[in-house]
């Protein structure tokens, strides 16, 4: 190196931030705005709109894969992508587990354990945000991926119910576990912050 040139390491800039307005985030809120859509054909009657509704639910779920892979691939990560992506999960979820309990198809014991477990992580994301986000684990995204598995079976027609039992109770056991371990990492988080 020449003597006095700036080092090219500790000299070179940060990157700018990747902005809000990309396609990892514009999947998002289509997967948001595809949840009323979903709940309107699960309650039509019909296998055609069973089947129908099967699909906007896919179709909502693997947004969820792809603009992951869109954000880290593209290097467009950003904080409310981070925030926003586990909410539309909610959403979907929370849509779909609250209609089939409606609809007298799921336990509400099932919904009611899932959806605290939903609500309060990301409630608890929301509150050690000021000292980091959270990010979603893999033992999170194996959750969500049961979830939507044993969703998607629920909302099959046909004779599943062995198939639809078994997914859901592995979703529920993945569900609890990994809200345990959420706390836990937002408790030393915090336990680090205040010392």
């Amino acid at each position: 190196m020449i003597a006095g040139a700036p080092d090219p390491v500790a000299g070179s800039p940060e990157p700018p931030p990747a902005s809000v307005y990309n396609v990892a985030n514009a999947l998002t809120l289509v997967r948001i705005a595809l949840v009323p859509v979903f709940v309107w054909m699960l309650f039509l009657d019909g296998t055609a709109w069973r089947l129908a509704a099967f699909a906007v639910f896919a179709v909502a779920s693997i947004t969820d894969k792809i603009d992951g892979d869109l954000a880290r691939a593209r290097g467009i990560v950003t904080d409310f992508g981070k925030i926003a992506d586990p909410i539309a999960d909610k959403a979907l979820i929370g849509a779909a587990l609250v209609s089939l309990s409606i609809m007298g198809e799921l336990w509400w014991w099932v919904t009611i354990v899932i959806m605290v477990r939903e609500v309060g992580i990301t409630l608890m994301r929301f509150v050690v945000i000021r000292y980091r986000v959270i990010p979603a684990s893999k033992g999170g995204k194996l959750k969500t991926t049961l979830q939507v598995f044993a969703i998607g079976f629920y909302i099959l027609p046909g004779p599943l119910d062995p198939v639809r039992w078994a997914t859901m109770a592995a979703a529920l056991v993945v569900t609890v576990v990994t809200g345990l371990d959420y706390v836990a990492q937002a408790w030393r988080m915090f336990r680090k912050a205040r010392t």
